[in-house]
This record gives C-alpha cells, structure tokens and sequence, in this order.
C-alpha cells in the first residue's frame, strides 16, 4: 500500500485501491451448508481501470510471462493468451450450457506452497502464498487490494471471457483468431459499459463469462483485513486480468452473517448489518465510491427459501434430488455492503383475498418496458432506472412478499399483511416513485441486532490514501451500535424542519429530494442545502447548513427548539390524557392497603401504545410504586401483551421497584427481544441486587450462542 494506515484496535480498515481499478459486477455461484456453517463456491469480478487511457509504452508486449518466469512455482498454469478452441462441454446448475466449471470449494493442488488451513494466521483468511519470488518483481506488477477477511481462499484465476460464443461482437471483428490479454480487457470494457438497454444482454453475458474456463492461476495474499492479488508482467491497473474468478468458502466464525434458528427452531442464516458488512461474506471492494451491480445463484436444500436484496422475485430451481438453486439479480449500481441475504425455512404468506385492482396495481415492471435511452433526466450514472419509466412512476403498489417462521403465519396472516399494501401506497404518496421494483418482508430471528441496521459504518473515515484505502474510526467498537444519540437528534431534527416549514412543503421538497438524488451516493449537507435552497425566505430565518450542524449535530445536550418542542407537546390533547391518568395512578399508589368501602374506584382511560409509553416514563420518575399498583397496572393494560417499546419500559419499572412477581416478563424480554434487551442487563447488573444480576445471568446462559456478537461482548463486559 502507498500509505501504511495505523489503525487503533477498534478502527476499521478500509483497504481496497478503488483509486485505481473499481469493480463493475459481481457473479456469485454458492452452495450454503447449514451442517458446516458455511458458504462455498465462486465470485467472478468484473473490473474497469480507473485510468483506461493511461497506457504505459509497453503496454502491446504479451503481459503474461508465467510461462518464461523462472521463479514461477506453478505446476501447469494454462496459457493466457492462445488460439481459439471450442470449450463447451456440460451445463452448469446456473442454466448456461456452455461451460464446464471445476466443482464446488475444489482447492489449489498444483503447488505444495497452499497453505489453505494455517491456524497461526492473524487474519482468519486461509489462502495459498504467493506462487512467485515476489522480491523479484516487488513493485513492477500491480496489486489489486479487495476488502474480506475471515474467509479461506482456495484459488484465483484470470477468466476466459474470449471463449463465450458470440463474444466476438465486442471486438469488432467477425471471429477471434488470437487472444492477448489486450483483447479480454477490451472485451470486458465493451461489456461493463453497454448502454441501460441492453441491460438482458449485458447480464446474459456477465452468466456466460462467469461459466467460462480459466486461464492462468493468479498470485494471490492475504492479511487481516484485505486479499491481495497480482499477475506477473501486469505493471497497471489497465494491463491487469478484467475478469477473474475467486475460489473460496465463508467460515462458520465469519462475521458477516449469523448461523442461527428461527422462532420455531429451524436453522437459518441472514446478513444482519455486520460492522464488517459482507467482507467477510465474499471478496469485494468496501468503499462507497465502488457503486456495483451483481446476480447470485445460491444453492440450498430443497426445503430452504432463499431471500436476497434483487429486484427479482426469484422461484426455485431443482437441481437434483433434495437440492434447489434461487437466481436473484440487480440493475442499479450499488455499494458491496446493500448485498443482503437469508436462507431459512421460512412460509410465504399471501392475502386470503385479492382483487383484480390489487393484481393491477402490483403488476410486475421489468426494465425493459421503459426506454432508457433517455439523456440528462437523471444525476447517476446509467442504469435501467424507473424514474424514467412512466409505469413505474405512477405504480403506487410495488409487488411484495412476505415470509415468516411457520410459528408466526397466524400473527401475520393477521396483524402484518393487511398493513403492507397501505404503507407502500402511503410511502408512494409522500415520497414518489418506488426506487425498486419489488420488495421482500421478512420476520427475523430474535437475536436480530435491529440497532445494528443504524449502525454508522461509513460514518467518519481518516485519512484518504492515493490508492483510496482509509479506515473508519472507531467501525469496530462493539459500543457503538448502542449509542443512537445522533440518530435520535436526527429525528428530531426532521421533525423540527417539518413544523418549521408546514408538511405541504416539507413533503413536497422530500419527494424532489427523493428524484433529485436517488441512485446516488448523498451526504446530510446535501440534503440540508437542497432544503434550505428549496424554501420561502420568510421561513428560513436564522436557518443556515452552518447553524444546523452546530446546533444540532456538533452540540451536547438538547438543541433549544426541541426543549422548547417538548413544553409544546406537553399541552396537547394526547399528553394532558396520559398526564390525567399518571395522576390516577398516582393516588392508587397512595391509597393505603384497607380502604374504606365507599371509597370509588378509579377508572382509567384506554390508551394508544404511545400513550403508554409515555404513562410508563412518567411512572418511572417516581421513586417507589408498591408491588399492588403495578399488579394493577400490568392487569388494566395487559402489559406483558403489548409492543416491545411498551414492554421495554414495564421491564424497567420491574427492575426499579424489584417486582419479583413479574420476573418472567423480564426473562421473556431479554430472551425474545434480544436488540433492545441489552440495556436491561445493565438495569439488572447495576441494581446490585443478587436475584436481579443471577436472572441477568441466567438469561445470557440461554441466549449467548445464538446473540449478535457485539451484543454478546457488551453483555459480557456487563456481567463479568
């Protein structure tokens, strides 16, 4: 690297050299193996030089010299450059027939340098040394850098993308008679780079390529943080292999996903916001800047349902007996870490009834019924958009589906699916065009670090090298996900610019927001200048991009208006009710053990879940309620019944006044609401009361095997 980073033991290295070569498209080909924990398989990268005009003079030399390098350690690398044979010999379980492809996790075996299993490395990526006397060549060759760790590489090799049938039309010629590595490199430029659409036929060809034959094993390295791959004679970004395939299996300890069991019991696994995102998951490049698009064939036993974040609504396809693929895609470029996905026995559930209005409505839009070819409508680079589809626009209902753990179909037959279609249209109306054209809902395990999806992991970055590698400060502080301070200041600070401007403007300059910068990468001054740019002087006032930030993002403390905000809020309709009934509830409290008979009960008033939220938070400030008012409380709202944000503040009136009836619901919270439970352990531990700290204890006893890992470290640090 050009800049040796040092980053403190909770930083987060940022490695890939996106300064110098950006992936394009990513295709996945893996098998998950619940008995192993892991994932296995391929990812063939597709690549364009940052510097593609910038050819160094001896650029037309034949770039691989493999076979002349004395130092070379490979058995029989094929050649890389060759005349044209023809290759296609089986089909493959991705539905493209014309390659054959080694099988699954098959390992380096040419050389007796592999060193795939050493238990001594820092880094948990198992790899194969570098098979060249690198002293030898050291600088003169380029070094592509991608971002993974806790994966054990198997082999790297350049991809023959001239041997795809048809390629050909890419270069110009009518048939390729001699490949050089000139030729694939061009190859793979025309491709990335075909106009939105062709989009099908740049997929096509992205499956097709992805099945072709090596030629030549690349060197390859590996650290903590990153896997390091060179090419003898490939001196620049521009002269490096454009397409290469990556051999390679997850571990079970890997930290981009979570190997667990759903809420009736059955294994699954799912992407889950790690603070590592999906390094850990496949080889990539972690830098926002590094806007991808990607396909994924993920096989599974026959009884799993594969969800991943693409636009298709993908369907199962047998391979053999007791073994099913599922095909999923995506057209927008975007950053490596919004790859998603989870693998489970999940049910889908459907509407009981659905009308032909409905079926209308979500009708599926593929790109291609859009013409794309449209110039200067859009800020982002091209892609098969749906603001430019008329259809799109309008579709106030994108198509859905809905999964959950067997258990649950009942609840959310009832409670979840008739809230989808509503929410969408709602979500349509305040924002405009649906960006994506499909939508997956799925109820996760309880050990989901919900907080973990706010996490800021692309927060603060130091210093920026040459090559684009920078660390993130502080990305892997296990602490950091619980601290939603700024995400609650951000909270309100919408809600303060929604009253400030009215909801008619504040709503109409979010949905030009939305069109203005959808598909690209924003930063919160973007978003607070188009704002400020968008509104009527006289309501501007002191507001100023400058004054926002110092007010409410760099300042400890409540902001002013939102102090203020909050007298407001006491005077309205719904908090003068829960201020009504606390008082209620106050006086059942003081009321002595034996009252007198003609003394009349109170009535208490039925509440919205935020009421009760609130009534709670009240409660809570005062210093004692005795054991027969909260029977009471729990009894009149059904407490231990509602939402988890009510249950939250209950468990903390039980832990505060030591209500041992109520125990249960404490152990249920910290069980079932694993994300939100982990500031009751420390309720728990700093009461100092040695019933409360042992059911502490006895509940991280049940769920530490299958808790979120930085969860799993707080709690620890907490109990012991």
């Amino acid at each position: 690297m050009d800049v040796k980073l040092e980053p403190s033991w909770d930083d987060l290295p940022l490695m890939a050299n996106t300064s110098h070569i950006l992936v394009k498209h990513y295709v996945l080909d893996l098998d998950v193996d619940f008995e192993s924990q892991i994932f296995e398989g391929t990812i063939v990268l597709f690549f364009e030089s940052r510097n593609r005009l910038e050819k160094q003079s001896g650029s037309t030399k034949e770039t691989c010299r493999s076979e002349s390098n004395e130092a070379c350690r490979f058995s029989t690398p094929e050649p890389c450059h060759s005349p044209v044979t023809d290759t296609r010999t089986s089909s493959s379980k991705t539905g493209y027939n014309d390659f054959a492809i080694c099988g699954k996790g098959e390992k380096d075996t040419s050389g007796k340098d592999g060193n795939h299993d050493n238990p001594e490395q820092a880094s948990g990526i198992s790899s194969s040394k570098y098979c060249c006397d690198t002293g030898n060549h050291g600088s003169e060759d380029f070094l592509l850098v991608l971002d993974c760790c806790d994966l054990s590489v198997f082999k790297v090799e350049e991809v023959d993308v001239a041997a795809v049938p048809g390629i050909e039309t890419f270069t110009g010629s009518p048939q390729i008679t001699f490949v050089s590595e000139e030729l694939r490199n061009q190859i793979v430029h025309e491709l990335v780079t075909l106009p939105a659409d062709r989009w099908r036929e740049q997929f096509d060809y992205y499956a097709h390529c992805s099945q072709a034959p090596g030629c030549g094993e690349l060197l390859f390295d590996t650290d903590t943080w990153s896997l390091q791959i060179r090419k003898t004679g490939a001196q620049t970004a521009t002269d490096f292999p454009h397409a290469i395939r990556i051999w390679y299996s997850t571990k079970p300890q890997g930290r981009s996903v979570t190997w667990t069991s759903d809420q009736s019991g059955r294994p699954c696994v799912y992407t889950m916001g790690s603070p590592v995102n999906n390094r850990a998951l496949f080889p990539c490049q972690e830098p926002p800047v590094a806007m991808s698009t990607w396909q994924a064939t993920v096989g599974a036993a026959a009884s799993f349902v594969v969800l991943m974040s693409g636009e298709n609504s993908a369907k199962p396809t047998q391979l053999r007996e007791g073994r099913a693929s599922w095909h999923y895609y995506v057209t927008m470029p975007m950053p490596a870490s919004t790859f998603t996905i989870a693998v489970g026995s999940w049910a889908e559930m459907k509407p009981e009834i659905c009308s032909s209005e409905d079926l209308a409505a979500e009708r599926s839009l593929t790109p291609s019924e859009a013409d794309f070819r449209c110039v200067g409508i859009c800020g982002h680079m091209e892609y098969p958009c749906r603001f430019q589809n008329p259809s799109a626009t309008t579709q106030e209902v994108i198509p859905h589906r809905v999964f959950a753990p067997v258990c649950l179909q009942g609840a959310c037959q009832e409670t979840l699916l008739p809230l989808v279609r509503p929410c969408l249209s709602a979500a349509h109306s305040v924002l405009g065009t649906h960006p994506f054209s499909r939508l997956d809902i799925l109820i996760v395990p309880a050990n989901f670090p919900s907080l973990g999806m706010a996490r800021p992991n692309k927060e603060k970055t130091g210093h920026v090298s040459d090559s684009g590698s920078s660390v993130i400060k502080h990305g892997l502080n296990p602490e950091k996900v619980f601290m939603q301070v700024h995400y609650l200041k951000g909270y309100f600070l919408l809600r303060f610019l929604a009253q400030r401007l009215g909801d008619d403007t504040y709503f109409a300059f979010l949905r030009k927001f939305v069109h203005t910068f959808h598909g690209q990468l924003i930063l919160s001054q973007d978003f607070l200048q188009m704002l400020l740019e968008n509104i009527p002087e006289e309501k501007r006032l002191d507001l100023s991009v400058e004054n926002i930030f110092r007010d409410w993002l760099e300042s400890s403390g409540i902001p002013q208006p939102l102090q203020t905000e909050r007298q407001a809020r006491a005077e309205c309709g719904l908090a003068r009710r829960v201020g009504a009934e606390v008082h209620k509830w106050i006086r059942v409290n003081r009321r002595p053990h034996k009252r007198k008979r003609r003394e009349t009960e109170e009535v208490f008033e039925k509440l919205l879940p935020d009421q009760l939220v609130l009534l709670l938070e009240h409660l809570l400030e005062q210093k004692t309620l005795n054991p027969r008012t909260l029977q009471s409380l729990e009894r009149t709202y059904q407490l231990s019944q509602q939402d988890a944000e009510v249950r939250h503040r209950w468990c903390e009136l039980i832990v505060k006044h030591k209500y041992t009836k109520a125990y249960k619901d404490v152990e249920r919270f910290l069980q079932e609401d694993q994300a939100m439970g982990i500031y009751l352990y420390g309720e728990l531990m700093v009461s100092e009361d040695a019933r409360q700290q042992q059911v502490a204890r006895r509940c991280f006893e049940l769920t530490k095997e299958q808790m979120d890992r930085s969860s799993a470290q707080v709690v620890a640090e907490m109990l012991f």
